[in-house]
């Protein structure tokens, strides 16, 4: 009796030995992959008030939860202190790089300016995150992580977006207004547009971004075209997909806030707009010509000055035609602030010639007729009024003085 219990004891004990070590088997078959434990997330900051940070900004996080290794993988990293840096980036001469930093560093530049930074933690599979974080390892050694910038084409968002889209392996990622077809709004399908959307309440930086885009700046984009800004790829992260192996998978696992907004605090910039600025110009303009009608001469000093101003800006105008960037060339602005202006000075000053005003006239009339197809800067059109009225003045006044001095003549 006593080994017969023995024995019952002795396979429960095996039995329950044996149930355990299958149980934990299935617990260690369905643990996670050690790439599971990995979240790699589209960063996009909200923009604030310093002016290259307008548009916001894109980065990706690599966030391995297991080992708490947590790195941002940045691409707009610049030296706003390299030698002529303005004059670079207006040419599309400006070179960025991909820099690595830890995410809380990333985190806390950003809340130094209250931005908000929402995470869209990407639907990848181990596989896909495993690639990913080997190509921007690859990006990031020394000889490939600086590349030449370019606003519009090549940015730190469409960078993100490429490189996510590249290590797909054989899926490919589509997005919603991909896959309905749908037509960009009347107010976003443009370059232009689209800026104006984020320059609402900086005047002076919309009539720069104005001033310095041409005629492309105004023609339609598509739906990929609009993805150069972090916030337009956000949006389409958010409802895109991820389709192959045999399925379909939203793009985005979930979404948060990595950092909650805070309070901005915004610098008082120029009193006064741009328009502002011109119409005060115009108003100049007509008090300057009432009185030189009424003397029947000229004040060539302002018509210097002015002829100086237009000349110079026009002259960077024309160097933008030669710029790297696409969006720069062709111009129409050109027709007002003309570079040849500068050559006409010394004549006007001796009152020589009314060949300048002539040309003027030739050259004011085609810019009117070049805001049908172009959108100019702010206050453009009332400076072009600013010189039309100095045009109707010069030559009225050099008729009237022909004139006078053929009466003369004949008494």
């Amino acid at each position: 009796m006593k080994y017969l219990i023995y024995t019952y004891k002795r396979s429960f004990v095996v039995v329950f030995a044996l149930i355990i070590s299958c149980l934990a088997r299935a617990e260690q078959h369905n643990a996670p992959l050690p790439d599971d434990s990995v979240e790699v997330s589209l960063l996009t900051c909200s923009p604030h008030d310093v002016v290259y940070s307008l548009y916001g900004h894109t980065a990706l996080r690599y966030h391995d939860l297991r080992t708490g290794e947590d790195w941002t993988f940045n691409y707009g990293v610049f030296n706003f202190n390299k030698p002529f840096f303005v004059l670079r980036f207006l040419f599309g001469l400006t070179d960025y790089e991909l820099g690595v930093v830890p995410f809380r560093v990333f985190r806390a530049e950003y809340s130094r300016y209250g931005c908000a930074v929402t995470e869209q933690v990407l639907n990848l599979t181990p596989e896909e995150k495993l690639r990913l974080r080997m190509a921007l390892e690859e990006n990031y050694k020394e000889e490939n992580r600086v590349y030449r910038y370019n606003f519009i084409f090549d940015n730190c968002t469409t960078r993100s977006r490429d490189v996510v889209e590249r290590n797909m392996g054989g899926e490919k990622v589509k997005y919603a207004l991909q896959m309905l077809e749908v037509p960009l709004d009347e107010d976003r399908n443009t370059y232009r547009k689209l800026l104006h959307s984020l320059t609402q309440g900086h005047p002076w930086a919309e009539f720069g971004n104005d001033l310095c885009l041409g005629l492309r700046a105004d023609l339609r984009i598509s739906w990929r075209e609009k993805q150069f800004l972090p916030l337009e790829l956000m949006a389409d992260v958010e409802g895109g997909r991820i389709i192959g192996g045999g399925g379909v998978r939203p793009l985005v696992k979930t979404t948060r806030y990595a950092l909650e907004p805070g309070v901005q605090f915004v610098n008082e910039g120029f009193p006064l707009t741009p328009m502002q600025c011109f119409c005060l110009l115009l108003a100049l303009s007509v008090a300057v010509a009432v009185v030189e009608v009424r003397r029947r001469k000229t004040f060539v000093l302002f018509d210097a000055l002015l002829m100086t101003v237009v000349g110079v800006a026009g002259v960077l105008m024309g160097l933008l035609f030669f710029s790297e960037h696409p969006t720069t060339s062709t111009n129409l602005q050109i027709f007002l602030l003309c570079p040849a202006t500068l050559f006409f000075i010394p004549s006007v000053v001796c009152r020589k010639s009314a060949t300048y005003w002539k040309f003027s006239l030739i050259m004011l009339i085609l810019f009117f007729l070049g805001a049908f197809w172009q959108d100019y800067a702010e206050g453009m059109e009332v400076l072009a009024l600013c010189l039309l009225l100095r045009v109707c003045v010069n030559l009225y006044l050099a008729a009237q003085g022909k004139n006078g001095k053929s009466k003369r003549q004949i008494k």
